[in-house]
């Protein structure tokens, strides 16, 4: 057997899950040994070398299946809403609220928030989903003044961008954003589902209110790499600029 034969093998494996929705479960290394008559180190290969192209995902205990990563747009002309921007890219969205509490403003988020330290916000932990996988594990700050029922709302509604349009009467776009691969904590990682050694999207943005110009939301989010290629669009958008332009204290120190 000569040393490319997994390269072989995974590039057929390729082109047959590529018509596979995603959650399919991919043959296990005995599998392919048998299938393709090669030894157990050769259909180990093929596997890490389809995951290695972000193909499929393995999952310790359970198995391999197939993977798909959508393009998570980031763009002042669109939403900054996780649902919005998952079902654009042709997948299924889902959120759990994990837990929310309020807490006085740190004054290490008070620049940022452009409120003064002690303020009441809502500290918000979500878990976000791509096709049923956990793909995302978002903090948020959000002042109390903006959606005074917002612990209520999230009860019954997933979205934090349809409450703050509904509740709050305003329409949040995204001032400021900064996208970085880096290894989260152990406990992230645990979560995820990922190994130490992977990277993941570090992603922290500010949304302001389209009319005001007022902070309503920070957030910071851990975001497979394995689901999620991070597309940031930046276009010429004079309406966009006109409530971004605008000075602003909390702006000092972002860039």
């Amino acid at each position: 057997m000569t040393s490319t034969r997994y390269l072989e093998i995974a590039d057929q494996l390729a082109g047959e899950l590529a018509a596979c929705p995603p959650g399919t479960r991919v043959s296990s290394e005995p599998e392919l040994a048998n299938r393709f008559g090669v030894g157990r180190a050769a259909a180990r290969s093929a596997l890490q070398e389809l995951e290695r192209r972000l193909l499929v995902r393995r999952v310790q205990g359970a198995g391999t299946f197939v993977n798909r990563r959508i393009d998570y747009l980031i763009s002042r002309n669109r939403p900054p809403s996780w649902h919005a921007t998952v079902i654009a890219a042709g997948a299924v969205p889902r959120s759990q609220t994990k837990n929310v509490e309020r807490i006085a403003l740190p004054v290490g988020d008070a620049e940022r928030l452009g409120r003064p330290p002690g303020t009441p916000i809502y500290r918000v932990t979500r878990h976000f989903f791509i096709d049923d996988l956990l793909a995302s594990i978002t903090q948020e700050l959000i002042p109390v003044a903006a959606v005074p029922d917002l612990d209520i709302a999230l009860h019954s509604v997933e979205s934090v961008d349809t409450v703050l349009r509904q509740l709050g009467g305003v329409r949040p776009v995204r001032a400021w954003c900064r996208a970085s691969l880096d290894i989260p904590p152990p406990e992230v990682l645990r979560e995820l589902g990922i190994e130490a050694s992977v990277p993941v999207w570090r992603i922290d943005s500010l949304n302001r209110d389209a009319s005001s110009g007022g902070v309503l939301l920070t957030s910071s989010a851990w975001t497979r790499a394995d689901a999620v290629r991070v597309v940031v669009e930046l276009e010429d958008n004079p309406a966009a600029h006109e409530v971004d332009e605008q000075p602003h204290d909390d702006e000092k120190g972002t860039a």
